[in-house]
């Protein structure tokens, strides 16, 4: 019987709804027949998602002897184990493990949670041998494993969230003089507990869809050959590695908005009074490559200065200037409007005793539906899908920026005619 932490274990790792996928292109990717997530403890071997190509005979739940398997020298020291041929390698042609089992090729990569500790390993094994030492496939094997982690931290977080609110549960029917103060603490966990659901699903989504394929730096062997092959392909050759760089390039923005909606936290923040008038122009030199070949004017009205996070707020310009730039209509000359002015709270949700300092960027491309307004702001959410346009981050960076700032961001829009997002900020 397995102790109902290894358990819990086998259950997260089964809520990663990628994990068939990702095993699945692990073993058509490498030729392998078995891949599998093992959970790897000091004395422990443990199975916690599988395929089986080769009825090797692991299912969920069932364990090796730790001593038997290589992975326990992982464990040690958390760096990747690579063999293309037993027989041939200098290293493990006589270890116990491939003997015992059978096995001539094998790779495993160690799985890290995001707080630094050691989960247990990704791995694949054959009977036969193969070409596993190429660039692509190890590199395969570290987002994979990354992407486990993303995933695994994120449901053992929402785990813990409810052990927690049961106990703060318990402990409001006991502590009648703590009711209040506890309740109010469980609302902000539950709306915490349900934002980050709400991206985990989101991420969950993407993942399925945008993730299958071996990894960013594919593009770098197409490129090469390409460049040095190119007589010798076919026009479907030609073709299939034109679809693998377009998948590659997506897969590398969609990796960099992401690590720019991780760092845009609201711990980070140094609020310093800044002239938005020179941000602005910055940001506008800045996209300067990606507006040079089409008729695009920009009104930049007087911005004045504003009490800010610097590098956030910049970030919050160019992607809405740069949305804008996407987004143009091909039927006339993009507009770009600027302004700034002070209001008070004209909206439902602000307050109307708070002055704000409120920036309106607008335009005239080819907008959106008005019943879209809200959900523009969403994970992954983008609402034009022409390939490459957008990985949907961009206005929910904007967003959280906004947050950060204690502000309120509007967007309004007409199909054919233009968008305008109005960004509500309090003055002190």
């Amino acid at each position: 019987m397995l102790e109902d932490n290894f358990k819990q274990d086998i259950v997260n790792i089964g809520n990663i709804s990628i994990v068939p996928t990702l095993l699945n292109v692990i073993c058509q990717t490498t030729g392998m027949g078995f891949a599998a997530i093992a959970r790897v403890t000091e004395d422990r071997w443990i199975t916690c998602s599988v395929q089986d190509n080769v009825l090797f005979g692991l299912k969920p739940g069932d364990e090796l002897k730790i001593k038997t398997t290589i992975c326990n020298e992982i464990r040690k020291d958390p760096k990747p184990v690579i063999i293309d041929n037993v027989s041939e390698d200098p290293h493990y042609h006589d270890h116990h493990t491939p003997a015992m089992y059978k096995l001539q090729s094998y790779i495993s990569v160690p799985i890290i949670r995001q707080d630094g500790t050691f989960f247990g390993t990704l791995c694949a094994i054959d009977p036969k041998p193969n070409s596993l030492k190429e660039f692509r496939i190890s590199e395969m094997f570290n987002l994979f494993a990354l992407l486990i982690s993303f995933h695994l931290s994120a449901i053992e977080q929402s785990v813990e969230n409810k052990q927690v609110l049961k106990e703060k549960t318990n402990l409001l029917k006991k502590t009648v003089d703590e009711k209040k103060s506890i309740e109010k603490k469980l609302i902000e966990k539950n709306i915490s507990l349900e934002k980050m659901n709400s991206e985990l699903e989101a991420f969950n989504y993407i993942s399925s869809h945008d993730l299958q394929e071996p990894l960013r730096k594919i593009q770098l062997f197409t490129d090469t050959i390409e460049r040095e092959e190119s007589s010798n392909l076919s026009e479907k050759g030609k073709a299939a590695f034109h679809k693998i760089k377009t998948s590659a390039f997506r897969m590398q923005n969609l990796i960099n908005d992401l690590l720019i909606y991780s760092k845009t936290k609201f711990d980070d923040r140094k609020f310093v009074v800044k002239d938005l008038n020179i941000i602005a122009k910055d940001v506008i030199e800045d996209l300067t490559n990606e507006f040079e070949n089409k008729n695009v004017t920009f009104d930049i009205q007087e911005l004045g200065k504003l009490s800010i996070i610097e590098f956030q707020f910049r970030q919050l310009l160019y992607n809405l200037i740069n949305n804008s730039l996407k987004f143009a209509s091909p039927d006339r000359n993009l507009v770009i409007t600027v302004s700034a002015k002070i209001t008070n709270g004209q909206l439902e949700k602000l307050s109307p005793l708070t002055k704000y300092y409120t920036i309106t960027i607008a335009d005239n491309g080819i907008g959106f539906e008005p019943t879209y307004s809200e959900k523009i702001f969403g994970l992954f959410q983008a609402l034009h899908t022409k390939p490459l346009k957008s990985t949907g981050i961009g206005l929910t960076i904007v967003k959280r920026i906004v947050e950060n700032h204690n502000g309120f961001i509007k967007a309004e829009g007409a199909l054919n005619q233009g968008a305008k997002f109005d960004i509500f900020i309090p003055i002190e």
